[in-house]
C-alpha cells in the first residue's frame, strides 16, 4: 500500500499537468463552421476583442486558452483543464496529473485507515484500568500516531468525496464555481463517460497512475485540447 501511494504521490509531482503545444490555434469557428486554424488577422482580433465568447486567450501568455485551460499564477503559465494548484505536490494538478492526484488521495485514505485500525487496540487501553506496556516515550508516540492518523483519513475521506463528485459530473474545481451561473454543464456525458475521461477505458489501469496505449490512441481527450459537449448544448449553439 505504501508503495502504490509513493509511486501515486511521485507520479503526480513529476508529471507535467498540461501545457498548451507551441503555435495552438483554435481549431474550429463554431459560427461559421469552418475547421480551419484561425489566421493571424483573427487571433489579433480575438486578443482584441473582450466580448468573444467563442474562443479564450490568455493575456498573460499572449496565447489562445484550449476549452478548459486556465492560467496558474504560481506556475506562470496556462495549465490544460486546471483543477488547482497544490503545494502538496509542489504543482498543478491538471489534465495529465489529475487521475495520478486521485488516486493518491486513495491509497493515503487506505493508508491511514489500516495504521489507525492497527493502534485502535492499543489506543482504547489508555482508557482502561489495564497495565500499559511500553516506555512513555512509546506510549506517547501510540498516542500521537493514532490521532494524527484518525485525523488525516478523515479530512482525506471528505476531500476524495468531494473531487469523486466533481469527476461524476465532469467539473474541475475552478469550473464547479464559474458553472454556477449555468443552468446545465455541457462537458457533462454522464457519470460513466464522465468517469472514463479521468481513470480512462482499460479497467486493468483504473488503480494504478499510468494509461494503456490503447486509451491514449483512441481517446484524445486524455491530452487534454478536445473535450465532447452534449448534444443537447451543440444544437443549442448552431
Amino acid at each position: 500500500m505504501l508503495v502504490m501511494l509513493l509511486w501515486c504521490y511521485f507520479a503526480v509531482v513529476f508529471t507535467d499537468p498540461g501545457t498548451v503545444p507551441p503555435n495552438w490555434k483554435p481549431a474550429v469557428d463554431e459560427e461559421r463552421g469552418e475547421v480551419d486554424p484561425l489566421n493571424g488577422v483573427e487571433l489579433s482580433n480575438l486578443q482584441s476583442d473582450t466580448s468573444n465568447q467563442r474562443f479564450r486567450y490568455c493575456r498573460k501568455c499572449s496565447q489562445p486558452k484550449p476549452p478548459r485551460c486556465h492560467h496558474c499564477s504560481v506556475c506562470g503559465r496556462c495549465v490544460l483543464k486546471m483543477d488547482h494548484h497544490c503545494v502538496w505536490v509542489v504543482n498543478c494538478v491538471g489534465a495529465s496529473n489529475y487521475k495520478y492526484f486521485l488516486l493518491f488521495l486513495f491509497y493515503t485514505l487506505l493508508e491511514t485507515t489500516i495504521v489507525t485500525i492497527s493502534l485502535l487496540p492499543h489506543f482504547k487501553t489508555f482508557f482502561t484500568d489495564e497495565e500499559i506496556p511500553g516506555t512513555p516515550g512509546t506510549l506517547a508516540t501510540t498516542f500521537l500516531t493514532f490521532v494524527l492518523n484518525l485525523a488525516f483519513s478523515l479530512s482525506v475521506l471528505g476531500f476524495l468525496v468531494l473531487h469523486m463528485s466533481l469527476v461524476a459530473s465532469n467539473t474541475t474545481t475552478i469550473e464547479a464555481y464559474e458553472k454556477k451561473t449555468a443552468s446545465k454543464w455541457h462537458y457533462d456525458l454522464g457519470r460513466r463517460k464522465n468517469f472514463e475521461q479521468v481513470f480512462g477505458m482499460d479497467k486493468g489501469y483504473w488503480f494504478i497512475p499510468a494509461y494503456s496505449e490503447e486509451d491514449i490512441r483512441r481517446m484524445p481527450v486524455l491530452q487534454g485540447l478536445e473535450y465532447p459537449t452534449t448534444p443537447d448544448f451543440n444544437a443549442q449553439e448552431f
